[in-house]
């Protein structure tokens, strides 16, 4: 009987934190087991397995991004939504880069859920991208632009990449203004 009070949703959550503890790549069945105070086999329960978690903790880590992008845009147009769309971005990957290495992961043929909730992180993106008055190819490019140029940074900056002492913050807001400056045309 599976132990009360653990749900899938709980393990899926637990894997997340767990994940951004020791990154994605670093969660196992057996240490998430020792998180919530279980045996191994008894996950099995709640996930089929490691890759059912994975896809789990993909899918919340894409939503839980979605709302914050979303959230952070709220309100703003052009280059205010592109800013606050890019500031939040760098400090949620930072912030949760178990969860944010899961969002990268993309959705599994005919995995309709994971594809739904893939959708909705790159539809805030794509309506930031509106109050540029770019549509269909250019708002694609653009999108393609700014997802690669943010993913490279935060990809770099959590994994230490950047070595020289100068401000990491100036060179991200450098980086910010010239897409903008792209995206503007």
């Amino acid at each position: 009987m599976p132990r009360a009070g653990l749900a899938p949703a709980t393990v899926i959550a637990a894997g997340a934190d767990l994940a951004d503890e020791v990154g994605f790549a670093g969660l196992t069945m057996g240490l998430l087991a020792e998180r919530v105070g279980v045996r191994t086999p008894s996950l099995y329960k709640h996930v089929d397995s490691l890759d059912a978690l994975r896809r789990g903790i993909a899918i919340l880590a894409k939503r839980e991004f979605a709302v914050e992008m979303a959230r952070a845009s709220a309100g703003k147009a052009g280059v205010n939504a592109l800013q606050a769309f890019a500031e939040t971005y760098r400090r949620w990957a930072l912030t949760h880069p178990g969860r944010y290495a899961a969002t990268v992961r993309a959705p599994a043929p005919g995995d309709e859920e994971d594809l739904l909730a893939s959708n909705e992180a790159l539809r805030v993106l794509f309506d930031v991208l509106a109050g540029f008055g770019l549509h269909d190819d250019a708002r694609i490019d653009a999108a393609r632009m700014v997802r690669s140029a943010l993913h490279g940074f935060a990809n770099l900056e959590s994994g230490g990449g950047f070595g020289y002492p100068q401000n990491i913050d100036r060179s991200y807001q450098v980086m910010v203004d010239t897409l903008v400056a792209a995206v503007k045309g």
